[in-house]
């Protein structure tokens, strides 16, 4: 065989190669999308009257008990003590208490099994913060009612600075590129740009401008190649994890005065912080717990490729650093609390704190986080109300898509969760919903154990890591 034989033959078999790649991309993503066609929207129901439940409305720190709720093609129409109208479907909510939808603010979403398991959970809104092609497809499905899910905003892919290496992150190497992307992004359909840890002052600052321009917003995890303070400028919109105030402002130390500058900035700017204590503790738990929290329950809740991947670097590092550091474990916790006692003094001067897990993350776990983020803040001294607060009203006050959502009042988007205890002495009662209504659409119990349930041990680690591969190469 001559040299041109061979480079012919070389050229179709890598052809027929390519071409057996693309097949088993395209069969798997489609078993993929079969798999969770539970959360297709089957039919819909355009109006109904809640009877006789007691509503938190969110307005105020109050009860109205023994109230119906008039729903009218995924609005609020009506709350009053006793609505009549004939022949339109109702539903008893004697003796239980209806809230609106929890906002996870802070969450990293890896397939459609989530979007189900946070409904599970009460969630009705997420905000998405790192984003990738599927996300953007994901969304338009999400928008055009195709499939049950809450509310869902994606940021962008993460910007940061051309020293900050990383496959999760986009590097801009210099302004020009980082205007450019400000574009790109507003185009393709993200919600907000997400800018990263490694940002330098000049590119952040034409990605700020541009951003103005394109009327477009920012979210941030602080850049560690500018002052903390330096975040609290438009069109900035929140600042992410309470820890990088303990690490770049108080230095890991208990400066008090530090503390109230920075909290003070919080409440002139009205710029929102998103705690994520969730994701933090999880580092106490892999240290405590060590190979034991491998088999607890709620792990098999989270996508298999990134328990493989992202979870397992996680607890290699921590169980590894506990090896030659015996004193891990104590500091970790320490900060813990330390992030309990600046969200105490954040509420209380009135900062716009937003519930947020980073589920998705480490062993954050997609729809049980947002219980956890609530029960610190309880744990930190914040009242019931206050609390969730984090997860209804304040969320609505962002963003501007999300300006329906956040409280039970005629008007407002019916995304609604029916708990049986009064979440207002027992925020516990909304880990178990007994309904779930989004955009005025019922998801009554046994549909919500069925999108928990489909969600478990799922079989998805070959679809993930094509969806990952496709945001890598093209962020």
């Amino acid at each position: 065989m001559n040299i041109n034989k061979l480079i012919k033959a070389g050229g179709y078999g890598l052809v027929g190669l390519l071409l057996i790649i693309s097949i088993a991309i395209i069969l798997i993503l489609c078993w993929d999308s079969k798999q969770t066609s539970y959360l297709r929207v089957q039919g819909r129901v355009d109006t109904y009257i809640i009877k006789n439940v007691n509503i938190v409305p969110m307005t105020s720190d109050t009860i109205l008990s023994n109230h119906d709720i008039l729903i009218k093609q995924g609005i609020i129409s009506k709350i009053a003590p006793d609505i009549f109208a004939k022949n339109i479907k109702q539903i008893d909510g004697t003796d239980k208490f209806m809230v609106p939808g929890l906002a996870d603010m802070h969450v990293h979403v890896w397939d459609d099994y989530e979007l189900g398991l946070y409904l599970s959970k009460g969630v009705t809104t997420l905000r998405n913060m790192w984003g990738m092609p599927f996300h953007l497809r994901m969304k338009k499905r999400i928008q055009e009612n195709a499939i049950h899910a809450p509310i869902f905003l994606t940021a962008s892919p993460k910007l940061t600075g051309p020293k900050d290496e990383g496959i999760d992150k986009k590097q801009v190497k210099d302004a020009r590129e980082g205007k450019y992307l400000i574009g790109k992004y507003q185009k393709q359909g993200y919600d907000y740009i997400k800018t990263y840890s490694g940002l330098p002052s000049d590119i952040f600052d034409t990605i700020k401008d541009e951003a103005l321009l394109q009327n477009i917003s920012l979210v941030s995890h602080p850049s560690f190649e500018v002052p903390y303070e330096y975040h609290f400028s438009k069109p900035i919109k929140t600042i992410e994890h309470t820890e990088d105030i303990v690490q770049q402002v108080l230095k890991f130390t208990d400066d008090s005065l530090m503390l109230q500058k920075t909290i003070v900035k919080y409440v002139q700017t009205k710029i929102g912080h998103t705690p994520t204590l969730t994701v933090f503790h999880k580092i106490s738990e892999i240290i405590e717990k060590d190979s034991d929290l491998l088999s607890e329950n709620k792990t098999g809740y989270i996508n298999p490729a990134f328990l493989a991947i992202g979870s397992q670097e996680d607890f290699n590092r921590w169980t590894s650093t506990k090896v030659y550091d015996s004193l891990v474990g104590e500091r970790i916790l320490k900060q813990h609390q330390q992030h309990l006692k600046i969200v105490k003094k954040m509420n209380d001067a009135g900062v716009l704190l937003l519930a947020g897990t980073d589920s998705g993350i480490s062993y954050a776990v997609p729809g049980f986080g947002i219980h956890e983020e609530l029960k610190f803040y309880t744990e930190a001294g914040l009242s019931h109300f206050e609390a969730l607060k984090t997860a209804t009203v304040n969320p609505s006050l962002v963003h501007q898509k999300l300006f329906r959502t956040g409280t039970v009042e005629a008007g407002k988007l019916a995304n609604l969760v029916m708990a049986k205890e009064n979440p207002l002495t027992n925020i516990r009662t909304l880990e178990n919903p007994e309904m779930v209504i989004i955009k005025g659409q019922l998801l009554d119990k046994n549909q919500l154990e069925e999108f928990s349930e489909k969600a478990y041990h799922r079989s998805n680690y070959w679809a993930t890591i094509i969806r990952l591969a496709e945001g890598i190469i093209f962020k």
